[in-house]
């Protein structure tokens, strides 16, 4: 990656992907990302505090990020998130794994296209990626 990228604001799943999962009101997310290269860009952008406040209408009370470099990763553990857990919750899904998509998809920020995967779609001049 050079210092004079081109930049874009894309989701962060134009750069990484994740998984979820959930013990009792406790979610963890894990960020992954596609090119080693994109690990550091991650690191400085993907922040705890930013994390928390992107979870914060579900009851997030706090984040702790665990840096996993030799993975070029992250894992989020979310406190308070799932309503109360699978079984106290109202909700009709109120499972963990669900909440990685929000990490992927709400995330919105300025990438440098040279992060971004050769073959991915946002890379394509036609694609019309859009915050809805």
């Amino acid at each position: 990656m050079t210092s004079c990228s081109e930049m874009r604001r894309l989701p962060l799943h134009a750069i990484a992907h994740g998984r979820a999962g959930d013990k009792g009101n406790v979610s963890n997310v894990s960020l992954v990302a596609y090119r080693p290269e994109a690990y550091k860009f991650l690191a400085t952008n993907v922040t705890a505090d930013k994390v928390h406040k992107l979870y914060a209408h579900l009851g997030a009370s706090g984040v702790t990020r665990y840096d996993l470099p030799l993975l070029s990763a992250f894992n989020f553990v979310i406190d308070d998130v799932l309503d109360g857990g699978v079984n106290a919750s109202r909700s009709i899904d109120r499972h963990g794994k669900t909440l990685s998509y929000i990490l992927l998809g709400r995330f919105i920020i300025d990438m440098p296209i040279d992060l971004i995967p050769d073959s991915s779609p946002y890379l394509d001049p036609d694609f019309r990626w859009q915050k809805y």
